[in-house]
């Protein structure tokens, strides 16, 4: 094993270190307080940080001070911690907490939340110390506690949480019946501030973090050159989702700032130890990144010094190999140094180390047992510090105004807001012909890189480009790899993120808040990213409640080689499962969109880098397809999300198609009809979330009004929607275009294989022929004068199905 790689603090028992006995100073911090005891590991880091960091006498002596400060503000922070599960009550002072002042329902992730106190608080010492206000994220959003409690403690809160809590009795008794407060307002929405996650409210927070294993795909693609961030991460989460391993191959100097990750590893799930310790504990997961390329660095974790520590020096070690890099002396990937932070799951308090302690570890609760209060009362004494030497502490610590830097609640990625970009010219396409939509948005997006140089690219993809038919984008920005093969479209600074796993695609494309972005995937697979656009859509939802909009681009997910053009690859690959799910979120946030053609499917990609905050769904075929629409209609049906295509005086019945293939079927029926002297009308339905009856205030918004909806869509009772998607969520979705009895619902219905198009259609009853079926149901219509024989023998599956094609 490559030992240079590896900075692990279990060594051979160290001495005691000479500056505790020639050093008042020194050794008043090394001394430790409270729990909060210094290792000689660490002892002897921090030593060597202060002879190469701290220069001057009048430096040690500030260094000191500051992470003396560190350790009171870690004690207090647990402190608050604990008191946030179990009390109704807090008493500054830190009396012993009687029965009625403890909560007769307790609630908390108390264990994780405490561990992530000495992490955060050697993250607020880090910045103090350097002068530089760092980014951070946290992927296991349910510690929130900690950083609520540690922001309060430092003034480092929101405004919602600025208006209600401070450093006093009565301020800190609503912050501890504020969480796990389950009250709702008249709206609906949470009464109380505090969540059990991150939330909008919380200082600094920008993911929910309530989905394990995304922040550990998405904190290498975040900064921008010259912003820094630590990336606290969870042992239980790198057992859940896999693809961090990755995250070495994807960072460069030039394109992105510093990462530091900062694995809590307390060896505990819910209830049973992690498979990492099941496996060998940190030694195995060192082993396991030197193998992956990282530079892993060993810490106490419950050591709020170590953590600063790790985080100047993986700094420091990273800028170094930036150099190497530049000057050509070493090869990508660069070895990125990876913080493991060892603890036990709820140090600090009463419990440590049980599976209690992930929730609530005095098991019995001290509102009704005499010795889990007792418990409690000799965990929190243990931790208590007396208020003016708190304060004193702060001082020490907030000092943002003298360096001239941002409060931790305003580091640079909190709320990116990049420029909106500079919109080319959109292509001419001649109606009538064929064209790919997927070939027309790889024009379109190729065109606006070209037009936006200062936007970072990130184009996400799991698969194959080229098969989905962005060769130009690939051409122009290349895959990123370590190692370019010559001749093909590779490259070190490519701006295309290619991995075999879904979720770790998605995510580049979602942390890149600062740039431009685009995510190319199979329909069928693209299910597998739901979970982390979902969080992403979330939480910008509510930092809009919040009075905060999102800054950063939408994001569009293209999805092709969908369900009706991938019928050659048996049913796994047809699933249109994603956009149905898409449709049930708030359209304002999480539109789900059906292009018809290359026009409507570039001017709907045009509106949408109009626009922040948002994630769409993007059904694209990759096929040429009719070019339906002029460049007018197209724009039409973008602001809409509904066009009528062929409008009829006084029609019987009216048409409604949901997606490309779908259009061309119902043209075909449409043919029929006015051939037998039938009048119909023919609409497109672009964005179905737009005419749904609006859910709340917010996704009104983004919603066609009743008004309008109905000068676009007059009044006719037969109506047949023919879908790309299953039919079910869709009806639910288009309640109000929905006449009951008279109306009937097309689409996918789960029936599949290895088939063509025309088969795909075929199975699932979403012919042309079908549409004149349900037409003549609800309509009266007789399908006899509709159909031929043999039509009707197909359509009745009596007959060859090849009645029915039409080349």
């Amino acid at each position: 094993m490559p030992t240079d790689h590896r900075r692990s603090r279990r060594t051979e028992a160290m001495p005691r270190h000479p500056l505790r006995d020639r050093d008042p100073e020194f050794a008043d911090w090394a001394a430790g307080t409270g729990v909060i005891r210094h290792g000689e590991v660490t002892v002897e880091r921090i030593a060597q940080l202060l002879e190469r960091q701290a220069g001057d006498a009048g430096a040690r002596r500030t260094w000191l001070s500051r992470l003396r400060a560190a350790d009171l503000l870690a004690n207090m922070g647990m402190w608050l911690v604990a008191h946030m599960t179990y009390a109704r009550r807090v008493r500054l002072d830190g009396r012993p907490l009687m029965a009625d002042d403890f909560k007769p329902h307790p609630e908390g992730h108390t264990g994780g939340a405490l561990n992530m106190v000495p992490a955060y608080v050697g993250y607020l010492a880090a910045n103090s110390l350097s002068g530089l206000t760092r980014s951070w994220l946290m992927g296991q959003g349910h510690c929130v506690a900690a950083i609520d409690a540690v922001n309060l403690l430092v003034d480092n809160m929101s405004p919602t949480h600025a208006a209600r809590y401070g450093l006093t009795d009565e301020a800190l008794t609503r912050l501890v019946n504020d969480f796990y407060h389950c009250g709702v307002d008249a709206d609906g929405h949470p009464v109380s501030p505090l969540g059990s996650h991150v939330n909008a409210h919380t200082a600094g927070g920008m993911s929910e973090g309530g989905y394990l294993g995304f922040a550990g795909l998405q904190y290498v693609h975040m900064p921008l050159p010259g912003q820094h961030l630590v990336a606290f991460l969870s042992d239980g989460a790198f057992e859940e989702q896999r693809g961090s391993d990755w995250a070495a191959r994807w960072w460069r100097p030039d394109d992105s700032g510093p990462v530091v990750p900062v694995m809590i590893a307390n060896g505990r799930r819910i209830d049973q130890r992690t498979t990492m310790s099941q496996s060998g504990g940190t030694d195995w997961f060192e082993d396991h990144l030197v193998l992956n390329g990282f530079a892993p660095l060993t810490i106490d974790g419950r050591d709020p010094a170590a953590f600063v520590w790790a985080i100047l020096t993986a700094e420091a070690e990273l800028a170094d190999q930036a150099e190497q890099a530049r000057a050509g002396h070493v090869r990508y990937p660069l070895r990125l140094p990876y913080v493991i932070a060892e603890t036990i799951k709820g140090f600090g308090f009463p419990g440590a180390g049980t599976n209690a302690a992930h929730n609530l570890p005095l098991v019995d609760n001290p509102a009704h047992d005499e010795a889990a209060r007792a418990r409690f009362n000799e965990g929190a004494r243990a931790l208590h510090v007396p208020l003016e030497t708190l304060k004193q502490a702060l001082v020490q610590i907030n000092d943002h105004d003298r360096q001239a830097r941002p409060r931790e609640r305003e580091h640079a990625l909190v709320d990116p807001r990049p420029p909106l970009p500079r919109l080319p010219e959109m292509g001419r396409f001649e109606i009538g012909t064929a064209a790919s939509p997927m070939a027309a948005i790889d024009v379109a997006f190729s065109d606006l890189v070209a037009a936006n140089p200062a936007l970072r690219v990130r184009v996400c993809n799991p698969d194959e480009m080229r098969s989905n038919r962005l060769n130009r984008t690939l051409d122009r920005l290349h895959h990123r790899v370590t190692d370019p093969e010559p001749g093909v479209a590779e490259a070190l600074d490519g701006a295309v993120i290619t991995a075999l796993n879904e979720e770790a695609v998605v995510s580049a494309a979602l942390a890149n808040r600062q740039g431009l972005n685009l995510v190319a995937s199979y329909e069928a697979f693209a299910v597998k990213m739901l979970g982390a656009m979902r969080q992403e859509i979330i939480f910008a939802r509510h930092c809009r409640e919040a009075g905060r909009d999102p800054g950063w681009l939408s994001l569009p997910l293209l999805v092709s080689s969908h369900t009706w053009e991938n019928g050659k690859n048996e049913q796994s690959h047809q699933d249109p499962t994603l956009c149905e799910a898409w449709l049930g979120e708030m359209d304002d946030v999480a539109p789900a969109l059906f292009p018809v053609d290359a026009p409507s499917a570039v001017a709907a990609l045009r509106s949408l880098y109009s626009s922040r905050g948002r994630v769409a769904v993007m059904v694209v075929p990759k096929n040429p397809v009719p070019v339906q629409l002029d460049a007018d209609q197209a724009r039409q049906l973008t602001e809409d999300g509904l066009l009528c295509l062929r409008e009829a005086s006084q029609p019987r019945l009216q048409l409604f198609a949901v997606g490309a293939y779908q259009l061309v079927e119902m043209q075909r029926a449409l043919a029929r009809l006015e051939a037998a002297g039938i009048t119909a009308s023919l609409y497109i339905v672009q964005e179905p979330g737009r005419l749904r009856e609006a859910r709340d205030e917010g996704e009104a918004t983004a919603l066609l009004s009743q008004c309008r909806l109905g000068q676009l869509v007059p009044d006719v009772p037969a109506r047949v929607f023919l879908a790309h998607c299953r039919p079910e969520p869709l009806c639910g979705v288009l309640r109000p275009l929905d006449t009951g009895t008279r109306t009937r619902f097309l689409g996918y219905r789960n029936r599949g294989g290895t088939l063509d198009t025309f088969g795909m259609l075929y199975a699932n009853r979403a012919t042309w022929a079908h549409v004149l079926e349900a037409a003549s149901e609800v309509a009266g219509l007789d399908l006899d004068t509709l159909l031929d024989e043999p039509e009707r023998d197909a359509l009745a599956g009596e007959g060859d199905p090849e009645a029915l094609r039409h080349d």
